[in-house]
């Protein structure tokens, strides 16, 4: 399942999904995001989005997608 950064419910489980598409509302991006509950996740870090239009997450390896 994708979620897009409109439908993220607050409280989504960190590292849930393998692919979430984001907007330039998200930035600057972090994995987890800050509506995903954090307490069993891994520590916050920022994916350098805006050139590449795709990145990974260096520790749980979801997947973001920047939509224009």
């Amino acid at each position: 399942m994708v979620h897009t950064s409109t439908e993220q419910p607050k409280g989504l489980p960190a590292n849930a999904e393998n692919r979430y598409e984001v907007t330039h509302a998200d930035l600057p991006l972090s994995c987890p995001m800050p509506g995903m509950v954090r307490w069993n996740s891994h520590p916050r870090v920022y994916l350098p989005i805006e050139k590449s239009g795709e990145e990974r997450c260096m520790y749980c390896g979801a997947v973001y997608v920047l939509k224009d």
